[in-house]
């Protein structure tokens, strides 16, 4: 990174924030070309966002920085929100974790996104450019063009263009590229506003999330690693912005909080205002974008940051199916048909909780204290709001994947509707297409037992649970698996695993359920053979028998092409799997 500088490369990306140096990693983990150019001369190094959640810490460790990060995060960072004579209303404190990680984590951002640049050195065709701005783009029938001013050192500037095949910005919630695009950016921006003040040296030293739902002044009060802490005031209509630099009105904002506010180490004080929007769409042709580019939310689910995640997540893995000539690159348009609506679901539930949390009426304030009294006594509501359940998880409808019952290809409906009995006598009517999978730990006597990511590795895998693959599918299925470069996994129970592993097929992966999760999940689904996605997503879930249909409606629904039948395609990298 950064040895020399190249002007070609397969993918630029405008924006050196989280969402830009993860989509750089899996990029470069894949093998792919990356130009990273960044208008500002480092990285931002105060703390924004707080909240890291367990799907993208499994990204993180997709891309091989988990250990590098956790030192920066506090696990199952727990959320009170208070009333304002302090008692709970709610208490927010999953437990589950089905995704391999603790659900919630305060962390640091600056010190995280510091270990996602430093990764980005693994790779040798990956390149970031600080003091690069990019202020003019043209597209042609086969490239992206930057054109990009550079500081001299004297005073001046000078020009540089960069190309590659596509460019995904990444800027922020003022996207130049968003802007150039000419898509909508629908939503709404709340006139409240916020005062944030950060500290070293935390002199209150508990661990957890305190929101404040007062209805003299709404606050929130985070603990976070390194014994940083946040503080959030809500401001009133009548006090300016310029009151975040008066010592005196910020002392007097802490004053509640801690025994003398004038002896804390301030890292900033500022004012933001949160903003709820979506872009219209995704991508135009060959420039798309991600993370607050796409959309902003505001910061009461500590969504932002791990949004901008997900996007990564899912629009890496498909540039590289294109970049290597696996796909056609109409599978681009599912980044948007997948993403959207998870993002639009999220930024509204930012807003429904930020509004319960500023009630300043006197009447809403007492309604709302009520209503959470009464609650309380019901333990399935109890338990939905303390395990998070509330929380949308990302379920595709439409995209990469195949319906399990009709085998149609781009689309899968939410429910299982076959009339087999091993789909009338399931545990849930549930689909997994189109969620995330679980996981577990495995049992490998070559790694030992691990979580499941580590074992099948980064791309495609067709998962059997208790059979060989090689045995249940035709010869030309398993073909075109080898043509996806898909693992062929086999799970068995730790009591089968010697046997699998004598008489199973020499490529076959078994791995042993150490746990007994991958059996439950099992058991309660009629699908024990599965098609994961690079993103851990279920593209495809079958009978057995079921297997040829569902692969193929999920590899069409991917336009995947098929060396074997179709013509030469240029020669691209190879997928570090």
């Amino acid at each position: 990174m950064d040895q020399s500088t190249s002007n070609h490369s397969d993918v630029i990306i405008v924006g050196a924030g989280p969402t830009g140096l993860m989509l750089a990693n899996i990029l470069g983990m894949y093998g792919h070309s990356v130009t990273v150019l960044e208008a500002r001369d480092s990285l931002i190094d105060y703390p924004r966002g707080v909240g890291l959640d367990d799907e993208s810490l499994r990204t993180i460790q997709t891309v091989g920085l988990v250990d590098e990060v956790r030192p920066h995060t506090t696990p199952q960072h727990i959320m009170r929100l208070v009333n304002g004579r302090g008692k709970s209303i709610l208490i927010n404190n999953p437990r589950t974790d089905e995704f391999g990680w603790e659900r919630k984590h305060g962390f640091i951002q600056p010190e995280v996104d510091k270990v996602l640049l430093k990764g980005l050195s693994r790779f040798p065709s990956v390149q970031v450019l600080f003091g690069h701005s990019a202020y003019r783009i043209e597209e042609t029938e086969s490239s992206v063009i930057a054109q990009v001013t550079v500081p001299d050192g004297e005073g001046g500037t000078s020009e540089h263009h960069f190309e590659a095949q596509y460019l995904v910005g990444c800027e922020g919630g003022k996207s130049p590229t968003r802007k150039r695009l000419g898509v909508s950016f629908d939503g709404e921006s709340p006139s409240t506003r916020w005062l944030v003040v950060d500290v070293n040296n935390d002199p209150l030293g508990t661990p957890n999330v305190f929101l404040g739902a007062d209805p003299k002044r709404p606050y929130v009060s985070i603990g976070l690693p390194h014994a940083v802490r946040r503080w959030e005031f809500m401001l009133h209509d009548n006090e300016p912005e310029e009151l975040a630099t008066d010592p005196k009105f910020v002392n007097q904002m802490l004053a509640n909080h801690v025994p003398d506010p004038a002896k804390l180490d301030f890292i900033r004080r500022r004012v933001f205002t949160h903003h709820a929007r979506v872009a219209g769409s995704f991508r135009q042709g060959r420039q798309l974008i991600a993370g607050d580019a796409a959309h902003l939310m505001p910061v009461w689910m500590g969504q932002g940051w791990n949004s901008g995640m997900r996007d990564a997540t899912n629009l890496g893995w498909k540039l590289s199916s294109v970049l290597r000539g696996m796909a056609r690159d109409n599978i681009l348009d599912t980044y948007t048909d997948e993403r959207m609506d998870h993002a639009k679901a999220m930024v509204d539930l930012s807003l429904t909780f930020g509004k319960i949390i500023k009630i300043t009426n006197p009447l809403g304030v007492a309604a709302r204290d009520s209503a959470s009294k009464i609650l309380n006594f019901f333990p399935s509501v109890k338990s939905y709001f303390a395990d998070m359940r509330f929380k949308p998880m990302p379920r595709y409808t439409k995209g990469v994947l195949a319906d399990p019952t009709s085998f149609q290809s781009g689309r899968a409906a939410g429910v299982l509707s076959g009339k087999l009995i091993p789909v009338a006598t399931a545990n849930t009517k549930a689909s997994p297409v189109g969620v995330q999978f679980i996981q577990p730990l495995v049992h490998t006597e070559e790694l030992g037992t691990v979580r499941l990511d580590d074992a099948i590795g980064k791309w495609w895998t067709l998962m059997v649970w208790g059979n060989d693959p090689h045995d249940v599918l035709p010869a030309e299925t398993i073909a075109q698996l080898t043509e996806l470069q898909a693992r062929l996994v086999a799970i068995v129970p730790d009591t089968q695993y010697a046997w699998a592993q004598r008489d199973m097929h020499e490529e076959t992966l078994v791995l042993s359920d150490v746990t007994g999760r991958l059996k439950k999940w099992f058991d309660d689904r009629p699908t024990p053979m599965l098609l994961l996605r690079p993103d851990r997503f279920v593209a495809g879930a079958c009978l057995n028998q079921d297997g040829p249909k569902t692969i193929a409606a999920a590899l069409e629904s991917m336009t995947f092409i098929d060396a074997r039948t179709s013509a030469p395609q240029p020669a691209g990298n190879s997928i570090g799997i």
